[in-house]
């Protein structure tokens, strides 16, 4: 139910290192001090003390000149520096001020120091404990400890974008603070030699990141007016050097570029599109004066939105490079084409596709559709589409668009993704399903060896059986430089692996199946460079963004293995143990949170299904002690074809619940993605069945092997397809084992899926329509075993949630209330199946955090958070 879609992660910082000469005299000493550190500052461009004010930065100074000792201020922002070195706020009846100084904590790590404290107290306090550390300790300032607002408040870094050779690498990134309830958003660039980082700009309107040529970039400005500029700099100081290109008349977004060479760039960019053809501004657009909305045909709502005439369109245009002594102006030539005109396609297709659902070459175009003949809410069926020539951007503007040709690929008539142009050639690689209503079925690639021809298709790794030789279903594919490898991204026992593999000749040849390259973590992104190395995007379940380099251009073995790094040793320190080259990482590995992963374990148990095992993540405190006992916090994922993986969320992270004094075990049962297609496929007709029984095996393998968990104790948590579980354990016996629930936007009645809009999901999974197979749609339907529940329950359910009505979330509450079952409802009028908003995030944590920490005899989250800023 819930399509997985990335969480961008945070922003690094650079380290800053200093220690002050003691020979000098006292007063230059703090004066050289003081400048010193500012030439740090400004070395590294933005370091996180430009942010704070003139009285905190001088209280670090101070305190720098005060213990001559060397500090290591680790990335950060300035959030969580204003709480490690507050500005003083007196209190005019206590005389005292706020958390104004950072204690020595374990292992010599500078910590927040408890608000309230006396001035003078906290002084001493501060220098006393510095003076019993060694002389030259390196002191690391961290947050004290893994808290929803360290989670929410922690920037969120996007994708790095690397230059040709990723010596320089371009992101975004935002950050929220909850003390001044306000966003902010930058975008940056990443100095891969020396891992500092510099503003390119702080004006939140501009985004979209791409390169032109490694001294030039391109970024989308929006406009209060709806239009959107096309604004072109140097990365290096951009608000000198920015001029405008061109202005869209619209809104637009997901912007792709190509060097077509002699200073010309194609250029592509995502819009809506009228009925009429032309881009859609909602600004400039009439208002209508009745709000009602008439549909004559299935598809109403998508996601969190009424559907409209309005359709996404790719829009093509070029760029004209013109060469000056003082700078390379860049200018639009003509404005954009609607390279979807005239047709009923849309592209990319709503609600999650973006860049990955087009591509552009020197050739021209490809992308991918929903068949236009075949209703949307009940089928997934997606066509690649290829508009191309030989001459296609000269021609583009001045001649009518290629004919834009369909593949037709036989036997499968599921949804087609991620279509990629070769470097050279002219071939197109895609992905492709088998059967048509389901989502989750198993990609399988595919080459178009001439673009001319595009149903001409090579299918790779095929079988007899139309399965695949390949256990794994891809979710992107990359070519190498030369055409001859192909890397995938592609999920396997929990991770987000990477793969390569050589592709067929047109002869027919087969090569061997694709390869694991690289390991460890989930890899969200991999980009190919010129030399043949792939800089690669990833997080993991203590890590929130790294950035690391698979240095293939020096690797000898084709059958090397690589890791992704924990640390910045060298990537070939251990030939043993080879590891992707260090970027940047923002948490050191987590330590920024206090995570680690001495905190990370996996167990497996016995499946309900013959011959299947169960894989589990297992996320223990930062302090845990193998002596003491611990409640279980029992999360099962959405989807239902999902899987908790070796990855980072800002919404459902194990650690928040772990650092609550949890023992957090995230199962997989049948149905998760990354065990094999036919583990996923299992869970078709058996929604309250193996799933269920999976989890009840998995909870009676925890009592009986894992003497640290304290199952008495334990709560169960769920969203979407795990909201439903919840619901499902309330009427059956596991749910007697939990002191509480707590179901996310779940469903209540199986009848109440058709109110959904994606149609096809429950005809799939529950093998019928509802009124062809009434007997499995009631078989698996929680609302049937109402007369059961009794564990008190926690139900979230959002007014935006077109994937599963609100009126799922509020029928399960009714019934609690009806039944006098301890019961809460939360609700969030403006989020849909995700709580996305900061503040709405906050509260979402507190109140679910108060509610199974009081029911497991832990303290409140909100009364423990208010204690400790009265200490």
């Amino acid at each position: 139910m819930t399509r997985p879609g990335s969480t961008p992660p945070l922003d690094p910082r650079p380290n800053i290192r200093f220690k002050p000469k003691k020979h000098e005299p006292q007063a230059e000493k703090l004066e050289l001090t003081q400048k010193m550190l500012d030439l740090c500052v400004k070395n590294s461009t933005d370091s996180p003390l430009l942010r704070l004010p003139i009285g905190i930065r001088k209280r670090i100074y101070e305190y720098v000149f005060s213990t001559g000792e060397t500090i290591e201020l680790l990335p950060w922002d300035s959030t969580l520096m204003q709480r490690l070195f507050v500005e003083p706020e007196e209190d005019k009846k206590t005389g005292t001020e706020e958390a104004m100084g950072a204690d020595i904590g374990d292992n010599d790590m500078l910590v927040p120091s408890s608000p309230l404290i006396n001035k003078e107290t906290k002084r001493r306090n501060i220098l006393t404990k510095v003076a019993s550390l060694k002389a030259n300790t390196s002191m690391t300032i961290r947050a004290a400890k893994f808290t929803p607002e360290v989670l929410l408040e922690a920037p969120r870094r996007s994708g790095g974008v690397p230059n040709s050779d990723a010596s320089k690498v371009l992101y975004s990134v935002s950050t929220y603070s909850f003390s001044e309830h306000s966003k902010k958003s930058e975008i940056r660039i990443l100095d891969a030699a020396t891992q500092q980082t510099s503003l390119v700009t702080d004006d939140a309107s501009f985004s979209e990141p791409t390169w032109l040529d490694d001294e030039t970039i391109l970024l989308l400005k929006s406009n209060e007016d709806g239009t959107t500029n096309i604004v072109v700099g140097s990365p290096y100081n951009f608000e000198k050097s920015k001029h405008t290109a061109g202005t869209i008349e619209g809104p637009v977004n997901d912007s792709k570029i190509y060097a077509l060479g002699n200073g010309v760039f194609g250029l592509a960019v995502v819009g809506k599109a009228k009925p009429d053809g032309t881009l859609f501004n909602p600004e400039r657009a009439e208002k209508p004066l009745s709000s009602g909305k008439l549909y004559k045909s299935g598809f109403v709502r998508h996601w969190d939105h009424y559907v409209t005439e309005n359709r996404n369109a790719i829009w093509l245009g070029k760029l004209l490079q013109k060469k000056s002594e003082k700078s390379h102006v860049v200018e639009l030539g003509h404005p954009l084409t609607n390279a979807l005109k005239g047709t009923k396609l849309e592209s990319p297709i709503e609600p999650f596709g973006g860049k990955d659902h087009f591509d552009i070459s020197k050739y021209g175009l490809v992308f991918t559709s929903k068949d236009p003949d075949l209703n949307p809410a009940t089928h997934t069926k997606t066509n690649i589409y290829v508009s191309a020539s030989d001459s296609f951007w000269d021609d583009l503007h001045t001649k009518d668009m290629p004919e834009i040709q369909k593949a037709s690929i036989e036997g499968f008539e599921g949804a087609s993704t991620s279509p990629v142009w070769s470097n050279s050639r002219g071939m197109i690689a895609f992905l492709s399903m088998k059967t048509d209503g389901y989502e989750s079925d198993k990609n399988q690639p595919f080459i178009i060896h001439d673009y001319k021809k595009p149903s001409q298709v090579t299918l790779l790794y095929g079988s007899d059986d139309g399965k695949g030789k390949w256990d794994r279903s891809p979710q992107s594919i990359s070519w190498s430089p030369d055409d001859w490898r192909l890397y995938f991204t592609a999920e396997s026992h929990g991770r987000g692996n990477l793969y390569s593999a050589g592709p067929p000749k047109p002869g027919g040849e087969k090569e061997p199946l694709p390869s694991l390259l690289v390991k460890g973590g989930t890899i969200g992104g991999a980009k190919v460079l010129k030399n043949g190395d792939i800089f690669v995007t990833s997080t993991s379940l203590i890590e929130n963004s790294l950035y690391s380099l698979v240095p293939l251009s020096t690797q000898s073995s084709d059958t090397a293995v690589y890791e992704l790094p924990i640390d910045d040793r060298p990537y070939n320190s251990d030939p043993d143990h080879l590891t992707t080259k260090y970027i940047s990482s923002n948490t050191r590995s987590g330590s920024m949170f206090g995570l680690s992963r001495h905190q990370i374990n996996e167990i497996h148990w016995d499946g309900a299904a013959s011959g299947t095992k169960v894989h589990a993540w297992v996320v223990k405190p930062s302090n845990f002690s193998s002596k003491k006992t611990y409640p279980l916090a029992y999360l099962v994922h959405g989807g239902p074809q999902g899987a908790w993986t070796d990855g980072w969320s800002t919404r459902w992270n194990p650690a928040v619940f772990a650092e609550q004094g949890y023992v957090v075990i995230c199962p997989n049962p049948t149905g998760s993605t990354s065990y094999g297609q036919a583990f996923t496929d299992a869970i078709q007709g058996q929604w309250g069945g193996l799933p269920y029984e999976d989890l009840v095996l998995g909870f009676d393998y925890i009592k009986q092997n894992i003497s640290y968990v304290d199952t008495k104790r334990a709560v169960a948590l769920g969203a979407s397809y795990g909201g439903y579980m919840m619901n499902w354990i309330q009427g059956h016996p596991l749910g007697r084992e939990f002191k509480a629930l707590v179901t996310h936007d779940g469903v209540f009645s199986m009848s109440g899926q058709m109110a959904s809009e994606e149609l096809y999901f429950p005809f799939h999974d529950i093998k019928g329509t509802l009124w062809s197979n009434p007997e499995n749609w009631a078989k698996w339907d929680p609302s049937r075993f109402t007369e059961n529940w009794a564990t008190p329950q926690l139900v979230i359910h959002s007014e935006l949630d077109y994937r599963l009505t609100i009126s799922e979330g509020l029928a399960a509450f009714n019934v609690l209330q009806c039944r006098g079952v301890e019961s809460q409802f939360l609700t969030f009028p403006d989020e849909n199946h995700w709580v996305l908003k900061p503040e709405n995030g906050l509260m979402w944590h507190k109140v679910v955090l108060d509610w199974i920490n009081e029911h497991v005899g832990l303290d409140k989250y909100t009364e423990a958070q208010k204690a400790t800023k009265t200490e």
